[in-house]
């Protein structure tokens, strides 16, 4: 008989293979909870590492019209995730590989969505933030990323829910001409989505007083002293280059 793959009493006489990380089905609150976090919509492409039955993968296409590509190196899992697929009917809104998560490229995803270990996610951590365009979600159920503080944490029945948007590459000397003629310079340091650093508008040199980066977007508080206004500049990223800044 056929086992509806989001009912989780249909794996307590299903002994887990215990791979790297075992597998442990995700709660559909949670699993819910995991797509509203990263703001999972149509225009998504999703992939799951570690996909276990592929249910992240098929919520996603089934509840928010989403592309899906669920990874994991179990190959009854990933028999189970193509099936499960075929019975919710997304089958062609989804894909699932028997592959390493240490080699599969993400740089088509929009989000990458982890139930692993907090081990096994900082060892992911460079190559996400290397091959994730910046403003990308990620999104992990119950373990962290180390160092790299997350954007935002919700609670869940069974642990929390950490949310992270890759930042762009901010860090370096930057220059533009402002609104006025002005010539703008910034000398930013960065550590994933933290940024410090200094700027100088002309001649006079700015306190960093604030720094925002999301994505692509950096915003910016300056001031040249406690008597002088405080100017607010949007800066956008791409491509390894300053695309626009813009005072605010």
């Amino acid at each position: 008989m056929f086992r509806d793959p989001f009912d989780i009493d249909n794996y307590a006489q299903d002994p887990d293979h215990y791979l790297a990380v075992p597998f442990v089905p995700t709660e559909e609150d949670t699993v819910e909870a995991m797509l509203s976090l990263a703001g999972v919509g149509p225009g998504d492409r999703l992939y799951d590492l570690g996909c276990g039955d592929g249910r992240i993968v098929i919520a996603a296409a089934r509840d928010r019209d989403a592309r899906g590509v669920g990874v994991d190196v179990d190959p009854l899992r990933i028999a189970d995730a193509m099936e499960f697929a075929g019975w919710a009917g997304v089958e062609h809104m989804v894909d699932f590989r028997e592959e390493d998560l240490f080699s599969v490229d993400v740089r088509e995803a929009t989000v990458v969505s982890l139930y692993l270990l907090q081990s096994i996610n900082v060892q992911l951590r460079p190559r996400l933030l290397s091959q994730l365009k910046p403003g990308a979600r990620i999104v992990s159920h119950a373990f962290d990323m180390g160092d790299w503080q997350a954007d935002e944490r919700i609670k869940v029945a069974d642990g929390y829910i950490y949310k992270w948007t890759v930042p762009a590459s901010v860090a370096g000397l930057w220059s533009w001409t402002g609104a006025d003629g002005t010539p703008c310079r910034l000398e930013l340091e960065q550590t994933y989505q933290q940024v410090t650093g200094r700027a100088w508008l002309g001649e006079i040199e700015f306190d960093l007083l604030g720094a925002e980066l999301c994505g692509e977007r950096l915003e910016i508080e300056l001031q040249a002293n406690a008597a002088t206004p405080v100017q607010r500049f949007t800066l956008t990223f791409a491509d390894g280059a300053l695309k626009s800044a813009v005072e605010t």
